[in-house]
């Protein structure tokens, strides 16, 4: 398997490693949303607001890293990308700080979410609640075959999916769907959720081998295979385009061309078509 060195976030509930240009953000806690203190494979990634800030601060840097051009986010272990947000914590707090919990995790997945470069959400186990809340962020999911389920039962809780997960999966899966599964908090295996468009691929293997996989497959994402400012301009149509009229998708659409055909990788990518050879592009 490649060698991530991995560094603690400030609340050393995140890890952060880069690899190849690739950034590798792996939750990390216990089921108290507390950090690790030993090797644990079924660590249930729990989150607080302490590991979203650590999060936040794992975006940032990837986002600012011009070696990083694409983002590989994953959970801790074997057994679960991340069982969503610690019902301690939550048990614990005031309505208000949970009111604002609620906003900071909104305002860190946005900042995912909004990021040029591409984020690949790797689920190795388990994604259910925040933890799948999370992982709808992203812009392509993998699971591990036959590691986990996926679903949002706030139901169960009395409460909804608050950051995030009812509006992302209504537009993932849509609205009958998306209804029927919150309301009766169903977990959805990792194939129903393929078919539902909820899952890009599954892929079999251990962890250890699905983690190597995963890198092998975001290499095809980094300098010089792709381009990545057009990988940027069709993340930014993807995103914003559906949520304004079509009128208006196909003017960011065409303002987002214009600045590609400016770029040298555009030059490059042509004129390599024409010449019959591999491009070598350099982001510029």
């Amino acid at each position: 398997m490649s060698d991530l060195n991995f560094e603690a976030m400030p609340n050393k509930l995140v890890n952060y490693a880069t690899l190849d240009g690739i950034a590798v953000i792996e939750l990390a806690s216990d089921a108290a949303g507390a950090p690790l203190t030993e090797t644990n494979d079924r660590s249930p990634n729990t989150y607080t607001h302490e590991m979203m800030s650590d999060l936040d601060d794992a975006i940032i840097k990837a986002r600012f890293d011009d070696d990083v051009s694409c983002i590989v986010l994953t959970g801790n272990g074997s057994s679960f990308f991340s069982a969503g947000a610690s019902i301690q914590m939550l048990n614990s707090v005031s309505p208000g700080f949970k009111y604002n919990f609620c906003l900071h995790a909104n305002e860190t997945l946005s900042r995912l979410e909004q990021t040029s470069k591409l984020v690949v959400c790797a689920i190795n186990g388990h994604a259910v609640g925040g933890g799948l809340e999370i992982a709808m962020a992203a812009d392509i999911r993998i699971a591990r075959k036959n590691s986990g389920k996926v679903g949002l039962p706030e139901i169960n809780l009395g409460v909804l999916a608050g950051t995030g997960g009812t509006a992302r999966l209504t537009r993932l899966i849509g609205k009958a769907k998306a209804l029927e599964m919150m309301v009766t908090g169903e977990l959805m295996s990792f194939e129903d959720a393929h078919a539902h468009n909820l899952i890009n691929h599954i892929w079999e293997g251990d962890a250890a081998d699905f983690r190597q996989d995963i890198l092998d497959w975001c290499s095809q994402f980094t300098l010089p295979n792709k381009a990545t400012k057009a990988v940027g301009n069709i993340k930014r149509s993807c995103q914003t385009g559906p949520e304004i009229p079509f009128e208006y998708h196909l003017a960011l659409e065409r303002e987002l061309q214009a600045a590609l055909f400016n770029s040298n990788d555009a030059k490059e990518g042509i004129a390599a078509y024409v010449e019959k050879r591999v491009a070598n592009f350099t982001g510029e």
